[in-house]
């Protein structure tokens, strides 16, 4: 068995309100709210990257778990908003981290569901004996790749900046890490999707301005579409986890869900007959974080004194790709 024994997490210094968004999008502060749930976010400022952002996430959570870089025997860092096209934000994190030891780092590009899928790897890593301490990171640029016109309001005001980590080791049986469960649905990829940068573009057919014109560069999402399976999937995939271990929703303790859109949270919860006094979510305060969001709540929650020992926490999230999946442990 295996069980997170430290989180940690990163945000940007940049407040970025609704606001300060109402002139330059055309939008209102009770527009997003209305819509998401979300008040502010963090963007980052010039010269931070996602595998910096990911580095000092990565040592609060080694600092909460009593560990040092050096106790690091292997990385998996879920993010679709990487420093390079490639390779991965993984192997520069080790280079922060630990240079002097060549430690394996693996790179998740699952979305928003990306750190579930992430801590299932590292989980089966560390219950089969391969590792005995892995690092799991979400980080997330979003604030420079957003087209920040009336045109891409939609998307644009959704997204914030941060990195969340947790540090994985052995436990004994019964507590820690239960059971992962995912799933896919690509049926639906071009629902939530960024086109370019593309390897389709061959021979390159692209000029220098285009970049600045070429709206393929920005996220797209049919929102009512991927609400809509949100709910539905967070919901089926949360008594898919309960049932594999012969529990149900009611016996969970605490819900961490995904932060993309607070009303679906809220809805997954009532659809489980969860009370929503069962979760805590900080999607109001960063946006969406998309791979961060689950290890940036699971560290405001820990601080809050709200996960307590004996509890059974789920883990819950739906993203592009079609991606989802659910995680049960016991704290």
């Amino acid at each position: 068995m295996s069980k997170i024994t430290g989180v940690g997490k990163y945000i940007p210094s940049k407040l970025v309100t609704n606001k300060d968004l109402e002139t330059k999008l055309n939008t209102s502060d009770e527009w997003i709210q209305q819509r998401s749930g979300i008040i502010q976010r963090y963007w980052i400022t010039e010269g931070e990257t996602t595998s910096g952002m990911a580095h000092k996430a990565a040592l609060e959570a080694l600092k909460d778990a009593g560990k040092k870089a050096s106790d690091v025997d292997a990385i998996v860092f879920a993010t679709i908003t990487p420093d390079y096209y490639f390779p991965g934000s993984g192997v520069l994190l080790q280079k922060m981290l630990c240079p002097e030891r060549t430690i394996p780092a693996l790179d998740v590009r699952n979305a928003c569901s990306g750190f579930l899928y992430a801590l299932s790897i590292a989980d089966a890593w560390v219950k089969s004996g391969m590792y005995k301490c892995v690092l799991v990171v979400g980080s997330e640029i979003h604030s420079t790749g957003l087209d920040k016109s009336p045109e891409g309001r939609d998307v644009s005001v959704l997204f914030g900046d941060g990195a969340g980590a947790v540090v994985v080791e052995p436990s004994k049986p019964g507590e820690g890490l239960l059971v992962h469960k995912l799933h896919s649905e690509g049926e639906y990829a071009e629902k939530l999707m960024v086109q370019r940068p593309s390897s389709n573009d061959y021979p390159n057919r692209l000029d220098k301005d285009e970049t600045v014109t070429d709206k393929s560069f920005f996220p797209v999402m049919d929102g009512r579409f991927v609400f809509k399976h949100a709910v539905t999937r967070m919901c089926e995939v949360l008594v898919e986890a309960c049932h594999s271990i012969d529990v149900k929703p009611k016996d969970i303790d605490f819900v961490l869900a995904h932060q993309a859109n607070m009303r679906i949270n809220q809805m997954v919860l009532e659809q489980l007959g969860i009370p929503q006094d069962k979760t805590l979510n900080t999607i109001q305060k960063y946006g969406n974080t998309t791979a961060g969001t689950l290890p940036i709540g699971m560290d405001e929650a820990k601080r809050a004194g709200l996960l307590k020992p004996g509890q059974l926490v789920a883990m819950v999230a739906f993203g592009s790709g079609f991606t989802w999946g659910a995680s049960l442990m016991r704290v």
